[in-house]
């Protein structure tokens, strides 16, 4: 431990506790009970010290976070066997040392969350309050301007609020990017009441938790948001489509609603104004179709979640056939920043086409994994390596899948691109709902492509042809390529069913499928020659096409490979050249994945 600064106010301290899904799982709730009841047994000290849960703090990667002001002390990856530590350094003035968060690269340590690369680059506007909150808290959103928004809107027309939120610029956050104030203002003109609002989180991407975080750790900022277009379209009742996966999302939210109903933000005349509206959790179906909008209303409704066509929007005709405005959970955090602080302020950040900024969850093979928030127009780069902190192990960045299932893997020569909207699609991906995942060179572009249409085979609903045959038919034959019995005649093939499925799917799950393949092709064809002329995974993936030699002039004989073999199939005695038994290797890439020395090759 080292000695800490003098600071104002020595005795007094809060504690923040991440309490989001991700630390929950690594026992911060065991970390918050431990710490409330050792500090309820320590009375008479000089220091008082409260407790409180917060939502998610980001940095996911070093969970469960604790947080200690007003000090700005950031603890990494604590455990309930170092709360006796942390209760005693706020009585004789003390650092943890060990549990400080420590850069990867320089190994400094970095007595605040603030100061590490991973948040340096972030600005924060839908994450605004997360993990500095207690979510279950009203009292602690209002602290932070909470509903001021609300108060704003509600002094000013229904046509004003729409104005402010056009000009801000801001677009859906959900994956089609279309004007936010455009879908308000299409629905506020259309004379039928009543008027319905939804809030999609159904998030249901592998590896994205963006709106489950803001929900969890920001409910009342959702509720703001909804409550704003409310008043701006003349809605009088509105729905939050969880996904069912989210129980702690829905605890909150639930919670928020209760206790916005009794501080009088939600229900009949809203703080006075004559406005009535109330909100309804509604737990999701089970399937990534209801991600759809048309499929979610159907869900809705207590119909099977089956997308419509759109010949008639939801702003026209949605729920139960009234009018109608989906948007998605950012989307909503970020309606009460855009009326509290101007639209001027909101649209000074980000590109010409994209303004504000975007949330994403970052993860696969980077250092830092978690959730990030940055302005529009932010590269890849800058997310991968300067937040992210590059590629674990020494590895080689190989590509980043962006936008979900139904995104496109970009790869290392185009890490300089600006993300936003527009140059995402530009590139054959998307923004999507903000997922991220990140590539190296031990992934198979081939069994990528085949793992994200076998994921979307599964989820389709079924009710076209196009979306239902031609993506199974699309997974029959990457999987005959990642087996080795593919034939060039089959690349061309998957490119013309691509275009059949784009074009005649009846929604955007059937119509953007085909973008993990046509990416994987656009930018990896050679790997998928590899398979199929050469009979080899260049990657080391794909089991029937893989075989792993050691190279004898770059092994140390160090034996972390043998150690972590689990077939028992590589020999070799200490500081000597190892072998691998071909007879019994299982090809689960254990022994390249471990290998400091890149000396473990395929053949």
């Amino acid at each position: 431990m080292s000695q800490l600064p003098t600071e104002n106010n020595m005795n007094s301290r809060m504690i923040l506790v991440c309490c989001g899904t991700g630390c929950q799982a690594s026992g911060s709730l065991d970390v918050l009970a431990s710490l409330r009841s050792l500090l309820a047994s320590d009375t008479g000290t000089a220091v008082q010290a409260s407790t409180k849960s917060t939502g998610c703090n980001g940095l996911c990667e070093k969970g469960p976070l604790v947080k200690i002001l007003p000090d700005d002390i950031t603890y990494c990856q604590v455990t309930v066997e170092d709360v006796p530590d942390i209760v005693k350094s706020l009585q004789d003035g003390t650092l943890v040392q060990r549990l400080l968060y420590r850069d990867p690269v320089t190994k400094q340590h970095y007595r605040s969350h603030h100061e590490t690369g991973f948040y340096k680059k972030q600005h924060k506007l839908a994450l605004r309050n997360i993990g500095e909150i207690d979510p279950a808290d009203i009292r602690d959103y209002l602290d932070r301007r909470g509903y001021q928004a609300l108060r704003k809107a509600l002094a000013m027309s229904p046509a004003q609020v729409i104005d402010e939120v056009l000009a801000s610029g801001l677009r859906g956050r959900g994956g089609g990017g279309f004007p936010t104030g455009r879908k308000w203002k299409s629905c506020a003109v259309v004379d039928h009441a009543p008027r319905y609002v939804i809030c999609n989180g159904d998030e249901g991407d592998p590896g994205a938790f963006m709106d489950r975080s803001i929900m969890e750790g920001d409910p009342h900022t959702v509720l703001e948001g909804m409550i704003i277009c409310a008043h701006a379209i003349g809605a009088s009742a509105g729905f939050i489509y969880v996904r069912d996966e989210y129980d702690l999302a829905v605890v909150n939210l639930n919670q928020a609603i209760r206790d916005a109903r009794a501080a009088g933000y939600l229900g009949n005349h809203i703080q006075g104004s004559g406005l009535d509206f109330d909100i309804e959790v509604v737990r999701g179906g089970g399937a990534f179709v209801c991600g759809e909008e048309t499929a979610l209303i159907a869900s809705i409704e207590g119909n099977p979640g089956e997308p419509r066509d759109k010949y008639v929007f939801p702003t026209a005709k949605g729920l139960w056939g009234q009018p109608t405005v989906i948007n998605n959970v950012e989307t909503w955090a970020n309606v009460p920043v855009i009326i509290d602080r101007g639209a001027a302020e909101f649209a000074a950040i980000g590109t010409a086409g994209s303004k504000g900024t975007k949330v994403f969850s970052l993860v696969g093979k980077v250092v830092n994994t978690g959730l990030v928030e940055v302005p529009m127009g932010t590269t890849l780069r800058e997310i991968i390596f300067d937040i992210g902190g590059g590629i674990p192990k020494g590895r080689r960045f190989k590509a980043v899948q962006t936008g979900g299932p139904s995104g496109g893997c970009i790869p290392a020569n185009l890490l300089d691109l600006a993300v936003d909207f527009d140059s995402l699609t530009a590139a054959g991906s998307m923004m999507g709902s903000g997922g991220l995942i990140v590539m190296d060179d031990r992934t198979c572009m081939v069994e990528v492509a085949r793992y994200y249409v076998n994921f979307l085979a599964g989820e389709s609903c079924g009710k076209c042809t196009p979306c239902r045959e031609g993506i199974s038919l699309m997974l029959e034959i990457l999987t005959r390529i990642t087996e080795g019995h593919g034939t060039i005649a089959d690349l061309d093939l998957l490119e013309n069913l691509s275009a059949t499925v784009q074009a005649a799917s009846l929604c955007a799950l059937g119509r953007t499928a085909p973008n993990p393949v046509l990416s994987t092709l656009k930018y990896f064809r050679d790997e998928y020659l590899a398979h199929i002329i050469d009979h080899r995974c260049p990657a080391g993936v794909c089991k029937e096409l893989t075989e792993f030699y050691i190279d004898a002039d770059l092994c140390t004989g160090c034996g972390l490979c043998r150690k972590k073999c689990p077939a028992d199939a590589v020999t070799g005695e200490k500081k000597q050249p190892h072998v691998i038994d071909a007879a019994k290797c299982i090809k689960c890439g254990e022994c390249i994945n471990n290998c400091r020395f890149q000396a473990v090759k395929i053949r």
